[in-house]
Parts: structure tokens; sequence; C-alpha cells
């Protein structure tokens, strides 16, 4: 049985979403390095040590915004009704999409704080890049196991060149200063090279499915 939440664990969850929602403006507008905890907490009518209850450091905020929206993604993805491309699709143009939407500011500051594995200290953070590789994976293995990917797939290959993809153009998105969309390339991607990738792994039975469909 689910155990119901005191008042108390209710008004603390609140709490910290006040402080990510009000960091979360603040990293957009002025950046992490000219954001201080003061300005946060300010921005949320609480102490500065009431910061240091949820948060151990700045940069513990910014990991914090990604966590769940990455996690969100994925399992839309992964529920979206449609084949195998279309989820794939569906699951890299989100993953752009979301990470413009919060701004090149936010962006900014994830890759100049996980950069350097070792300077993150909270454990899902730190091995942020195979969180992402490993969701990338299970949606290419639903694929061979729903029976439109063959079983030869190289699901490990695949999902590790994907990733690649999305983390160079974030990257690139970053160092333009935001100068065009990183959603659009994403899909530019998708549309144009994709299925070469993808298509030597379709199914025979999804190919003649496909086939038959166009006559």
């Amino acid at each position: 049985m689910e155990k119901k939440m005191t008042n108390r664990q209710i008004a603390a969850l609140e709490t910290r979403r006040k402080l990510l929602k009000a960091a979360k403006k603040l990293v957009c507008e002025k950046g992490l390095v000219n954001t201080s905890i003061e300005e946060i907490t300010k921005a949320c009518g609480v102490s500065n040590g009431t910061f240091y209850t949820y948060f151990k450091r700045k940069e513990d905020v910014v990991f914090e915004l990604s966590q769940e929206m990455y996690q969100e993604i994925y399992e839309e993805a992964q529920a979206h009704d449609g084949p195998f491309m279309e989820r794939l699709i569906f699951y890299m143009v989100n993953f752009s999409g979301h990470i413009e939407r919060d701004g090149l500011k936010l962006c900014q500051e994830w890759v100049r704080n996980t950069a350097d594995p070792d300077l993150v200290e909270a454990p899902y953070n730190k091995d942020k890049l195979h969180v992402d590789i490993d969701s990338m994976k299970r949606i290419i293995e639903k694929g061979v196991e729903r029976g439109e990917l063959t079983n030869d797939t190289p699901v490990d290959a695949l999902a590790n060149a994907l990733v690649d993809v999305i983390y160079g153009e974030m990257l690139c998105w970053d160092m333009s200063g935001g100068a065009y969309s990183f959603e659009k390339r994403t899909k530019e991607f998708c549309d144009l090279f994709l299925p070469a990738m993808i298509r030597p792994y379709i199914s025979e039975s999804v190919l003649e499915k496909g086939n038959s469909s166009e006559k």
C-alpha cells in the first residue's frame, strides 16, 4: 500500500520545486556563474540555509533540472504508438526540442559542468552520457524484440553513434550561440541521414509490409 505524504513532506517538495523554478529562470537569463544562491533563495522568499537543505552547490541545480526531463522524453518515446522509425525520430527530435526550449544558457551551463566527470558529484549526473546511451539502446532493443529490426542489428554501435550525433549537435548549437534551431537540425538529420543508417537492419516483414502498402 502506498504511503500518504505528510504535510511536512509536501511542503518540502514544494520548496524544492520553487528553488528549481527560480534557479532555472535566473540561470537562463544570466548563466550560472552570474547567479548567486542568495538571488535564488530571495526569489523564493526563503533563507540561504534552506537552499543547502536540498542542494550542496549551484551546479547541482543544473543537473537536477535535466534529470526528470530526459526520463520523461524516453518514456514518451517508448510508449509512442507507431513503428520503430517513428519512435526513434520522436525520441531524438523531442530530446533536442526540450533542450532548446529550456534555453541556450541552461544547456551551456550543463555542458560546462559535465564535460569533466571528475568534477560531478552525484552518480546519476556523472554517468549522464551512459544513461542516454542506455536509453537509446533500449529503444533499439525494443525494435528488435518487436520484430521490426533484425536480430543481428548492432544495437550498441547504433546507440553510441546516434547519441554521438545528438551530443555533437548540442555542442555545436552551444558554440554557435544558438544561431540556428537545435530541434530543426536534428529533424534534418533524421529526414536525410537516419533512414540510410537504419534501413540495413529493418526486418524483411516490415519491408514487405511497406512495399505492399505503397502499391
